[in-house]
């Protein structure tokens, strides 16, 4: 994990600090009351209760014997019902009677214990929390499978995880891993998942179910740390998926030896973005178009449908790009291509229509 060095900082403390910060799993919740609501609210019950305790002793007042005078008033009744709830308990008032006594055995009882519950009920919820968010994380694990895994959630992780959600991906698919846990916090009240820890080493991404994932898209600030989280990351599973993104265009070749399967250059990209605007408005408007998923132009993948089978990439209904053949990215035009065939994939233009799905075997191509 990478950390700004602060004057007079132990550095032992900081390695425990290290320690700590792998070993944290937040999952998505509900929003939580504020502490002076959840006390108000006890607080109201607790009176209910009371009430409803003082009003059934003093309906049947006449079962019941004051030591005094011998009679229990409106008075006497709240006197009763205040010591009985909180099992104190004097015995200065009895109930004398066969209905009183049943009345205290299945009514004043159980409000006795509910009175309990409700004034300990902060005291419970801590005790219980910890046994229901490790249950809520061994469910969470058992049940993750083909999942993505998205390390670093700055602008490039969330934009991306955003343009994959947007064309079909559940959030409960998608594990966010970044050492800030003010940035986890921030992903979880999106719906997702989060690791706070170090994603270069092994124990944080094992945490995040690599081991077990579809794809893995590496965001991370630096270029060494996404050469490190690849290494690992192919090392814990071989058969993901992996794109990542770096700053320089020298450090791709190094990412892509580290085991990412596609690589993309995001300062050189913006750079030619920048470009090509200036030189034409309006084509950088159109780029920009296709790198935003869901409005306007798409880039998708697709299979090459039976009807298609045969014909050239211009005699399709769609705009063909790019013809996907075995390990080959062949354009439209390639000579090589000729005729399409049922293996092949096809890299089309679309116009993305709001509500509709794409297709289940046909993948965005983010341009970013």
């Amino acid at each position: 994990m990478f950390h700004v060095k602060l004057p007079g900082q132990d550095a032992i403390a900081r390695q425990a600090d290290e320690h700590l910060v792998t070993h944290r799993v937040k999952l998505p919740r509900k929003t939580v009351e504020r502490p002076i609501r959840q006390v108000a609210k006890r607080v109201v019950m607790a009176l209910l209760v009371l009430v409803a305790t003082a009003l059934i002793v003093y309906a049947d007042h006449d079962g019941y014997n004051d030591n005094s005078d011998g009679s229990v008033d409106f008075l006497d009744a709240w006197y009763y019902a205040t010591v009985s709830l909180s099992t104190t308990g004097y015995g200065d008032i009895t109930p004398v009677s066969d209905a009183a006594r049943l009345t205290n055995i299945f009514v004043i009882t159980p409000l006795r214990v509910l009175f309990l519950i409700i004034l300990v009920g902060t005291t419970l919820e801590v005790l219980t929390e910890r046994t229901r968010e490790e249950w809520r994380l061994n469910r969470w694990r058992s049940t993750l499978r083909d999942h993505t895994v998205v390390i670093g959630f700055g602008t490039k992780g969330r934009s991306a995880i955003q343009t994959v959600c947007a064309q079909g991906l559940k959030k409960e698919q998608v594990v966010v891993v970044d050492p800030s846990g003010k940035v986890i916090d921030a992903a979880t009240a999106d719906g997702y998942a989060g690791v706070v820890g170090d994603a270069t080493r092994s124990d944080v991404l094992k945490r995040a179910e690599v081991h077990k994932a579809r794809q893995i898209i590496i965001s991370t600030q630096r270029d060494d740390t996404a050469v490190l989280v690849a290494l690992t990351a192919r090392q814990l599973n071989r058969g993901a998926k992996i794109v990542a993104a770096v700053r320089e265009e020298e450090n791709a070749p190094l990412l892509k030896q580290s085991g990412a399967d596609a690589v993309i250059t995001s300062a050189s990209a913006a750079g030619r973005l920048l470009g090509l605007s200036v030189l034409s408005p309006s084509a950088g408007m159109v780029m920009e178009d296709l790198i935003h998923q869901g409005s306007g132009l798409d880039l998708v993948e697709r299979p090459v449908i039976k009807s298609e089978v045969g014909k050239s990439p211009r005699e399709t209904e769609d705009l063909v790009v790019s013809v996907i053949r075995g390990h080959r990215v062949l354009g439209y035009d390639d000579p090589a291509v000729g005729r399409l065939e049922l293996t092949d994939r096809l890299i089309t233009i679309v116009r993305a229509t709001p509500g509709t799905q794409v297709a289940p075997d046909a993948r965005p191509l983010p341009l970013d």
